[in-house]
């Protein structure tokens, strides 16, 4: 088993390395993916500046790699769609839209110019045997353009990913040139399908931008999309917007797709709806506004790393500058080798060296003669002369020797010796060398590529605010369901996704719902309302407990965890009276449960005097025994009754005084009690019924 395991291990460990180190990570160098650096050394060595079957070069490039020929002909196509590096004729898909390329045996290639200058140097280039050992592949491209940014790649890799944006071109050369000058650069994605971009977040390429389509007003009943944000097709955009249009987020009538070099969907509003209002829902709901992440891994030195877009571009402009200097100090040695060459030719002819070899009747005697007749002008070389130039001498024919041009030669010396001190100067100045490089660069291709999506400050779009009353809720009585799904009479509301909802029934659950499809209450609803969880909702309620005890509490509902249920009474089999608001607050009057010899039937209880308390506590007690009615009374009704008592009181006196002055006085006392008596059990008997408010 343990060797097993360590089998594993180690295959493990070289699958992962191989696949984050060749398939899906780029180099740093040249940004490329082994499969797009074979493929475009494949073009590279095809080209001969007419253009190349797709299949043709697909399977040249299949001698360097047994990738698949999908793989390779995705490849090509993606390359080609960048625009920088694969001249393509014939439909290699539309990126607008999304629609695939055609067949490779239909279309055509070729190498850019761009990419002819600045990706190959095949001297200075390193290679290494293919797969089978029949060819050669690079191991990089030694190329002199900030590959990996302007491209933008991605790539999922073992235990890793990258996801490196695009950059605009020609903003990538003038951050070189401030970088050589030892000025700070800020950087910020370019994207070909063009939109509007906040880049605030963006962290030098460690965080995220927000990217918006171009969305135009045409007139007061149409808005078109001009333009689309990076990842996404036309497609995909006509399809977000047909999904928020069916949950009801967008009143749209008609969605019309112009697209065919240029993007341009519009969309028709519906009747009564103006298209201004469409724009920031489109933003809301639709793909017309996505957020893309940055994760820059790269391999460096054979190694995965991560780090920013300023720490890509200084490393790949440090590279710059060595290549030129390596490519310069390259051409300076081959002007070397042939100022050397053409200066002992000048000397063998010039100086009848030749004439010597006449004598010699031996090779060692002729090679001989031809070292001691240079020898003279030494004085005169580039270089010591070795065997290898003196086997060459000997190899210049006769024909050559009498038709020697003297002046030619001599003005072609001076040409190189010119070259040479140019470069020379170059050398010793490889930060202007490498400034006036890029800006030859600027001058000749800074038009092609220049910026598509615009940078602007892009203000969040507050959903809630934008939202449609779309969600129709509704409470079935028979069911004891509430929600959209449910057909019923009572408590019907229309809300947004956003809102909140607040259910209280009369067995005191209650809960603060998002817009449910259907969710089942034990009680009769007794309360549902649109809830802001900024300012809660307050409540008194008055209940019974099973035990019939009645209790009266001030609440806030305020704190609360979603679609979860709640008890306002303490022990379930209660029963809510009443539910009030702290605006509509009187007095409750209460009728006990009859018992034997009770002589207090009633009570009532101000329930202004209730002070704020939690809604989960039990409240104030109204009364010392179990309550069989509660009879509520608003504040101004109960103050209307106290005052009218007093002129009652009169009135009925009133009219018993006559009768009382006939009465004797014994009989007057049993009167008065009789009549006292009489009046309690009145009171006590006129107690309202039992009701709720909601």
């Amino acid at each position: 088993m343990a060797q097993l395991e360590d089998l594993m291990h180690e295959h493990f460990v070289d699958y992962a390395s191989y696949f984050i180190l060749d398939r899906a990570i780029p180099d740093i160098r040249d940004g490329l993916k082994p499969v797009q650096r074979r493929l475009l050394h494949t073009l590279f060595t095809m080209e001969d500046g007419r253009y190349h079957k797709v299949a043709n070069a697909i399977g040249e490039t299949m001698k360097l790699h047994p990738h698949g020929d999908a793989s390779i002909a995705d490849a090509l196509v993606v390359l080609a769609s960048k625009g920088y590096f694969i001249d393509g004729q014939g439909n290699f898909g539309n990126l607008l839209t999304g629609h695939p390329a055609a067949a490779p045996r239909y279309i055509e290639c070729r190498l850019t110019p761009l990419a002819i200058e600045t990706l190959f140097f095949r001297p200075l280039t390193e290679f290494v045997p293919s797969y089978d050992g029949r060819n050669e592949e690079p191991v990089f491209l030694p190329a002199k353009l900030p590959v990996i940014l302007m491209l933008g790649t991605e790539g999922i890799a073992v235990g890793m990913s990258t996801k490196i944006l695009p950059h605009n071109l020609t903003e990538l050369w003038e951050a070189q040139i401030d970088l050589v000058n030892g000025r700070k650069v800020a950087l910020f994605p370019d994207f070909p399908q063009g939109g509007l971009m906040d880049a605030d977040a963006y962290d030098d390429g460690a965080g995220k931008v927000e990217v918006r389509a171009r969305i135009k007003v045409r007139d007061p009943k149409h808005v078109v999309i001009e333009e689309i944000p990076y990842g996404t097709t036309t497609e995909s955009i006509i399809a977000s917007i047909e999904g928020a249009a069916q949950k009801g987020r967008l009143k749209i009538a008609s969605i019309d797709d112009f697209t065919t070099d240029k993007v341009e969907i519009e969309i028709t509003a519906t009747r009564g709806v103006n298209a201004k209002e469409l724009i920031p829902q489109l933003y809301a709901y639709t793909d017309c506004s996505v957020s893309i992440s940055s994760n820059l891994n790269v391999i460096k030195d054979r190694r995965p790393a991560q780090m920013s877009v300023a720490d890509i571009l200084r490393e790949l402009t440090e590279r710059l500058t060595a290549q030129l200097k390596a490519e310069l100090e390259y051409e300076r040695g081959q002007l070397e080798d042939r100022q050397h060459w053409l200066t002992l030719e000048q000397i063998f002819v010039e100086e009848r060296v030749y004439k010597r070899i006449e004598k010699a009747k031996t090779e060692d005697s002729v090679k001989k003669q031809v070292v001691t007749g240079m020898a003279k002008f030494e004085h005169l070389f580039v270089r010591p002369m070795v065997d290898d130039d003196v086997k060459r001498l000997l190899e210049i024919r006769i024909r050559r020797i009498s038709a020697y041009d003297i002046e030619k030669n001599r003005k072609t010396i001076d040409d190189i010796v010119r070259a040479i001190k140019t470069i020379n100067r170059k050398l010793k100045q490889m930060k202007k060398t490498t400034v006036d490089y890029i800006e030859g660069l600027i001058d000749r291709y800074g038009e092609q590529f220049p910026r598509r999506t615009a940078i602007t400050r892009i203000e969040a779009v507050d959903k809630k605010a934008v939202a449609t009353s779309n969600v129709k809720l509704a409470y079935d009585r028979g069911t004891g369901f509430f929600g959209s799904a449910v057909r019923g009479d009572m408590f019907r509301l229309n809300v947004t996704e956003f809102d909140l909802i607040l259910g209280i029934a009369n067995d005191g659950t209650y809960r603060v719902m998002t817009p449910v499809d259907k969710v089942f209450f034990t009680g009769k609803l007794i309360h549902c309302e649109v809830f802001d969880p900024e300012e809660g909702a307050e409540f008194v309620v008055v209940y019974r407990d099973k035990k019939k005890i009645a209790f009266a509490k001030r609440i806030k509902v305020l704190k609360f965890i979603r679609n979860k249920e709640y008890q306002l009474i303490k022990d379930r089999g209660g029963k809510v009276d009443y539910l009030l608001t702290p605006n509509d607050l009187g007095e409750v009057k209460l009728d006990f449960v009859p018992a034997k010899r009770q002589r207090v039937k009633g009570a009532s209880f101000d329930l202004s005097t209730l002070e704020l308390t939690s809604a989960t506590a039990r409240g104030a007690r109204l009364a010392p025994k179990p309550v069989n009615k509660v009879k509520y009374t608003p504040a101004k009704a109960s103050a209307k009754t106290t005052r009218s008592r007093p002129a009652a009181k009169k009135a009925a006196a009133a009219k018993k005084a006559p009768a009382a002055k006939k009465a004797p006085a014994a009989k007057k006392k049993t009167a008065a009690k009789k009549s006292s008596r009489k009046v309690s059990s009145t009171a006590s008997s006129d107690e309202p019924e039992q009701g709720d408010l909601f």
